[in-house]
């Protein structure tokens, strides 16, 4: 990414990670690769907001270069403390060590934790601001969302919001701007984003929206610190989070199954059948070939969840183990759920499954499906009457109840 301009005064300085194919370490798959986005405004103070990962430092330093010299940098504004935003902090102070650090209370107690730098840092909480001449910083802090330190920077004058994080995608680009890029392929990664970082922050998601619109602030921009900038139709992504924060759904069913010898596939395949002869949407995953978070992306939208597994040690198959580990910790709300499986000697899959969804705070809609064996012609029929009894309950929970 070129530094490109944002508004007169203001510029994208940030870089884009073309390569990256997994975040967090390895919990989090960018098949399009991601973007770490940092902003510069040249007024009579000079403010830079968030840096870059580490690996990018030089290339940070050198887009701020094409604008101004960095040690003109007044203010270093940190929204949030992870080290894909502040891994080129201790390269930026030390091109401006007279800079002041803006953040949080516990931005400022997890950089010195970090980087163990005494940096002349200024804590802010919301409705503080800073003046640099024809422009205004605004903050609003957003604990949880997703860390405790986690904030907001606001420009009034441009209505202009930078909320790091929130309502961004790991979306490597060219084209910095929605409008200039394929939108549909631009809210697929905010979605996989949203339901693999921030679902389990709904309720405080819901809250935050609600603060911004009781605080007053006009959005006519948002520049987060992952993927494109919302310029064209910032109230897309944040209707988005609305729904996604409130869990409204559709009639719609995930089927994610793993299997041994074939027997509890055909089960999947059957539940499929009986899920479409009832009109509802499936969408199904044999979780062995199939990523963990694109699984989760899914989910985020619909209103019901089936999970398969045979059993092996009077448990299930451990490829399954993962997909269940991600909903017991993401909570996806709103959800109906129900197990499936085939065994041999004995059972047991189908409890353990149970125990995660209830644990993940999935409502268990039916009883498990269960058969011995190989599943016979009149048991593959009563599996497909199981699961359009359970597309019945789907069509019958309400959006967002």
């Amino acid at each position: 990414m070129t530094v490109t301009k944002l508004a007169p005064g203001i510029w994208s300085v940030g870089v884009v990670d073309w390569d990256i194919r997994y975040f967090h370490g390895p919990t989090y798959s960018t098949h399009r690769g991601t973007s770490y986005n940092a902003f510069l405004i040249v007024d009579e103070k000079v403010a830079l907001i968030d840096t870059v990962y580490g690996p990018f430092r030089a290339e940070l330093l050198d887009n701020i270069q094409e604008i101004i010299d960095p040690a003109k940098i007044d203010v270093l504004v940190v929204n949030h403390l992870e080290p894909d935003h502040t891994g080129a902090v201790p390269t930026v102070m030390e091109k401006c060590p007279n800079a002041k650090v803006i953040c949080s209370g516990k931005g400022k107690e997890g950089l010195i934790a970090h980087y163990k730098e005494d940096w002349d840092y200024q804590v802010v909480k919301t409705g503080d601001t800073i003046g640099l001449g024809k422009y205004t910083l605004q903050f609003v802090e957003a604990p949880m969302l997703h860390w405790p330190d986690s904030m907001f920077t606001y420009i009034p004058e441009l209505a202009l919001l930078m909320p790091n994080d929130a309502f961004g995608q790991h979306f490597a680009s060219n084209k910095l701007f929605d409008d200039e890029n394929d939108i549909e392929l631009v809210m697929a990664e905010a979605a996989k984003y949203y339901a693999n970082i921030l679902s389990p922050f709904s309720r405080l998601v819901v809250k935050k929206l609600e603060e911004l619109q009781k605080l007053g602030l006009e959005i006519k921009m948002i520049a987060p610190s992952h993927g494109i900038i919302w310029r064209s139709e910032p109230e897309r992504i944040v209707e988005a989070y609305r729904r996604w924060a409130s869990g409204e759904t559709e009639e719609r069913v995930v089927v994610a199954y793993d299997t041994m010898w074939g027997s509890t596939e055909k089960l999947a395949r059957a539940i499929v059948e009986g899920l479409t002869a009832e009109g509802v949407a499936t969408r199904m995953f044999k979780i062995s070939v199939s990523d963990r978070n694109d699984i989760m992306a899914e989910l985020l939208n619909a209103r019901g969840v089936i999970i398969g597994s045979s059993t092996i040690n009077n448990d299930l198959i451990p490829v399954v183990a993962p997909v269940l580990e991600e909903i017991r910790g993401l909570k996806p709300i709103n959800k109906l759920g129900a197990a499936f499986g085939a065994y041999g000697w004995r059972g047991g899959a189908v409890k353990s499954i149970e125990k995660f969804l209830s644990e993940g705070g999935v409502k268990l809609a039916s009883d498990a499906f269960t058969i011995q064996w190989v599943p016979e012609d009149e048991e593959l029929e009563a599996c497909r009457t199981w699961a359009a009894d359970f597309a019945r309950k789907i069509k019958e929970q309400p959006i967002d109840s």
